[in-house]
């Protein structure tokens, strides 16, 4: 795992872990056992859904950046459909309180967005690798000025 997976997996990660226990909590306070047992099944869902697709991508970036946009639209697609198959698939169940698991995933993806967002807008990530430069590039007087 490369630098900036990690920054990702770590600054995006933990707070929305931090986020889904502090709901659950809330959660089970107020709504009781069922309620807070599906706001921590729905807090685990969107930490591995999203850790996974985070990881698979920066495996895909680092091997072939070119693919980047597709993978990650890609993921977006199948962890959208995984997402809408399990609450079709648990719509029923007695086993938790559904509406704390939907609304637990909803509040967590939103974090975990957000992390997304201030990461990337505070991280330089490099469009141009400087040790690839073209020999008439580095040649050229403007070049070596700079440098």
């Amino acid at each position: 795992m490369d630098q900036f997976t990690r920054t990702i997996v770590r600054g995006a990660a933990l707070p929305t872990a931090g986020a889904g226990l502090v709901i659950t909590a809330g959660v089970w306070i107020f709504g009781g056992s069922a309620a807070g047992l599906g706001a921590l099944l729905g807090t685990a869902v969107v930490v591995v859904f999203f850790m996974i697709g985070q990881l698979v991508l920066g495996a895909v970036l680092r091997n072939n950046p070119q693919m980047g946009l597709m993978v990650a639209m890609t993921l977006y697609i199948i962890k959208i459909g995984v997402l809408l198959g399990l609450l079709l698939v648990l719509q029923g169940t007695t086993a938790f309180d559904t509406k704390a698991f939907a609304l637990t995933i909803l509040a967590c993806t939103l974090v975990w967005t957000a992390c997304e967002v201030v990461i990337f807008s505070r991280t330089k990530v490099l469009y141009v690798d400087p040790e690839n430069v073209p020999r008439a590039v580095k040649e050229s007087s403007k070049y070596s000025a700079e440098r």
